[in-house]
């Protein structure tokens, strides 16, 4: 009996993948763990290794195409044998299996009629997958004005392609769409996944600075009195910026949460993204359950999930599921700048490059202290000012009560 190929879901977010290419044509002898072919979702690339030894006996989604995720995108088994209805399990796609049952021969269809457009009520949800959204972006489609024939009517790439608008699209009077043009690969991605964030979020940016002077301290201290040596990045800044985000995330909920498809959902864990420059552009390694780790199981979480970001060698389903991302340019120099939302997130914080300042302490004495300048980007759509400032003002003070991170 034939075994399905499946497209992998590789995060929380992701809903389907393309296939790019096949690394196999039918008939094709295939070994287990063998690539067989290259899926895409928005955010990366990723090889597909066949289940089992075999041959592969039906491609069942073209290169270029679509599928949910899980659904089969191809069927491998013996040589020779033949697959029909009951090939697959239950739970696979009935579209697909007649996709692939269908006689070759061709058959004269008529030019495609303007649907009607689907009722909703006001403030409704609206289901579509995250390459049928941007592709009725691209066309300026309205898409509260497209059917879909997916799950819970959800709208797919094939429903924006098949879709015949009956007005004038939402963004007519402005040329097409340029987002991402002349460029490829990586750098075409992080464009258009920038300009999405930018065109469907109110994005504001608040500033404050932390003063670690006392968190250097609390750092120099501790590795001084640890009996082992702490080499697993448990006591860097980064992890302790983390471990003080973290908290604050705990205590203010509502900035944990993504807001897509027309809904606001509060996240009950803290999945932990931090960007990470690599030679083609920016990656987002996620580090999933990051409240309940210590700070020594968060400082090797993120040392590992940073280097295998930085050498490729990061598996896929670690990029993707974020609900709030720390992007860190302390090292260019740059004091402030303003970070944009990692989608669906609702915020992210820009972490600069540390300052001295001079001030005066209690006895009226020159002191040197260090601060730390933080940089707050938030969608004004779900969070307001105030409760945003809050937010930041938590972050500052775990890194200004150091103790606290750790009790």
């Amino acid at each position: 009996m034939a075994t399905e190929i499946t497209m992998p879901k590789l995060g929380l977010t992701m809903t389907e993948g393309t296939v790019d290419n096949w690394a196999k044509k039918e008939g094709d002898a295939v070994a287990k763990g063998e690539v067989v072919c290259t899926i895409s979702s928005e955010k990366l690339s990723y090889d597909v290794e066949s289940p089992i030894d075999g041959t592969l006996i039906k491609i069942l989604v073209a290169e270029g195409d679509d599928a949910e995720c899980t659904a089969p995108i191809g069927l491998i088994g013996d040589a020779g044998e033949q697959v029909g209805e009951t090939t697959t399990d239950a739970t696979s796609s009935a579209s697909l299996t007649a996709e692939w049952e269908a006689p070759e021969t061709e058959v004269a269809t008529p030019a495609p009629q303007a649907a009607p457009a689907p009722e909703r009520k006001a403030g409704e949800r609206i289901f579509i997958t995250p390459l049928a959204r941007k592709l009725a972006a691209e066309k300026g489609y309205d898409i509260a004005q497209i059917n879909g024939s997916g799950g819970n009517g959800r709208i797919t790439r094939r429903d924006v392609e098949r879709h015949q608008p009956t007005a004038a699209p939402v963004a007519a009077a402005v040329a097409p769409s340029t987002v991402g043009a002349g460029l490829k690969g990586m750098r075409k991605t992080i464009a258009e996944r920038m300009m999405h964030s930018l065109q469907t979020t109110a994005q504001v940016t608040i500033q404050q600075k932390a003063d670690i002077t006392n968190l250097l301290e609390f750092k120099k201290e501790i590795e001084a009195k640890s009996s082992v040596a702490l080499k697993d990045g448990q006591l860097s800044i980064t992890t302790l910026l983390s471990k003080a985000v973290i908290l604050a995330l705990k205590e203010t909920p509502e900035m944990n949460a993504w807001y897509h498809d027309g809904a606001y959902e509060k996240q009950e864990a803290v999945h932990l993204g931090m960007a990470v420059a690599v030679a083609d552009g920016l990656v987002v390694p996620v580090v999933e359950n990051a409240d309940r780790m210590t700070l020594t199981e968060l400082g090797k979480t993120l040392n590992s999930r940073i280097a295998e970001a930085r050498n490729g060698s990061l598996a896929g389903q670690h990029y993707t599921g974020s609900t709030f991302t720390i992007s860190n340019l302390g090292k260019s120099g740059a004091e402030y700048f303003t970070p944009i939302i990692n989608s669906p997130e609702i915020g992210i914080l820009g972490v600069g490059s540390m300052q001295s300042q001079l001030a005066f302490d209690d006895n009226h004495e020159v002191v040197e202290l260090k601060k730390l300048p933080l940089s707050l980007t938030f969608d004004h759509q779900i969070i307001d000012g105030s409760p945003a400032a809050e937010f930041l003002g938590r972050i500052i003070f775990y890194l200004e009560n150091p103790y606290s991170l750790v009790f």
